[in-house]
């Protein structure tokens, strides 16, 4: 019998810090604190506080200083910019996923040959040109192996095109108004609420923002990213957006007296597990938009072709389930264990109110720890 063919050596492997590269001597978007972390991007399940040094795009800069500390050691690298650490060129490309997202591109040798590995961190393939505008749009990476995220890893994820999705979303908002009630929609402060943002016709009336997401405006905005004005709640009296704002706040505001103030008012959840029947009425809410930064099935599988890999590491999801319909496809697959399941920025006590489901917005609902961190703004 020919003896069994050897398996290709990883440049990335897991850890209990997570993903190290000992080539390069640096971890990617590690859990616990460590002296170099290259991060993928902001959400707090990637960018862990306490590291020494931190590589990061330098799109996504002042997204992650916000969500660090001011006196972060944060090197910014421009996208597609090759920069050697140790024995290992390390490059960042475009993820698509929120603002300075970015894959991670490794090369070094092993075993006597150059070998290239990809980690995604989260991503999402735009529907169409200028899908959203927040941010700069995914791009394929050709490499060995793809480390990929897989938040909406089942067939059943599929989304519609942006365009419908915020003419729906906006055609409500008229509807309340007309009826006098005042819009609310919940979405994660980082990502998620500014591509929310983007998508509204601000000519139907005033746009208000907690001011958890008006912290990280700014920050897009400082960026180059256009988006509309926005308020507090506090700039007018409560009366002035009655019945006529569309309302844009984290999830951890639900049932607080800094949202009653807008009532009489229609609630609706931005989230890509809106896609599944039931979330609706789990999450208290009248309406649910399929608004994701994730790739769905068919964008998960389109990305690791395009990739042209021959092995996937699979995580962040429903990592079994990509991991075998890959297998059954002639590939190589793995699932690559995490700490974190990644549609929600991160882990919270707003998971409880999610029926028990993860969204790093992975599998099954996590919500963005900043957002339950931050009190509501006076």
């Amino acid at each position: 019998m020919p003896a069994a063919s050897k398996p290709s050596p990883r440049l990335i492997q897991p850890t209990d810090r997570g993903l190290y590269c000992a080539a390069g001597g640096f971890y990617v978007d590690p859990w616990k604190p460590v002296d170099h972390a290259v991060v993928t991007h902001a959400h707090s399940d990637h960018a862990s506080p306490g590291c020494t040094h931190y590589l990061a795009s330098q799109e996504g800069q002042g997204v992650l200083q916000r969500r660090l500390h001011t006196g972060a050691s944060i090197q910014p690298l421009a996208y597609g910019k090759p920069i050697t650490i140790r024995d290992a060129t390390v490059s960042l490309h475009p993820a698509g996923h929120l603002l300075g997202s970015a894959q991670i591109r490794v090369e070094a040798k092993a075993q006597g040959r150059t070998r290239v590995e990809v980690v995604s961190g989260d991503y999402k393939l735009e529907s169409a040109p200028g899908d959203d505008p927040t941010c700069t749009p995914w791009e394929p990476v050709a490499c060995d192996r793809f480390i990929t995220e897989s938040t909406f890893g089942l067939p059943i994820y599929r989304w519609a095109p942006a365009h419908e999705v915020f003419a729906d979303l906006n055609t409500w908002w008229a509807d309340n108004q007309a009826q006098g009630r005042t819009s609310i929609v919940f979405a994660y402060a980082l990502g998620k609420a500014q591509r929310v943002l983007a998508g509204l016709d601000a000519s139907i009336g005033p746009i208000v923002v907690h001011g958890s997401v008006r912290k990280l405006n700014d920050a897009y905005r400082e960026a180059g990213r256009t988006l509309p004005d926005v308020h507090l709640a506090t700039d007018r009296p409560a009366k002035d957006f009655q019945g006529r704002a569309l309302v844009v706040a984290p999830p951890s505001t639900r049932g607080t007296t800094w949202l009653r103030r807008f009532v009489p008012y229609s609630a609706a959840f931005a989230s890509g597990w809106m896609a599944v029947r039931g979330q609706r009425r789990r999450m208290g809410v009248d309406r649910g938009f399929v608004v994701s930064d994730h790739a769905d099935w068919p964008g998960l599988l389109s990305a690791i072709h395009q990739t042209g890999c021959q092995s996937v590491g699979v995580t962040h999801g429903y990592t079994a389930v990509l991991a075998r319909y890959l297998r059954e496809q002639g590939l190589d697959a793995d699932e690559v264990p995490t700490r974190f399941q990644g549609e929600a920025d991160d882990a919270s006590a707003d998971s409880a109110s999610i029926a028990g489901q993860t969204e790093n917005d992975g599998s099954p609902l996590a919500p963005d720890s900043a957002d339950s961190a931050e009190a509501p703004e006076p």
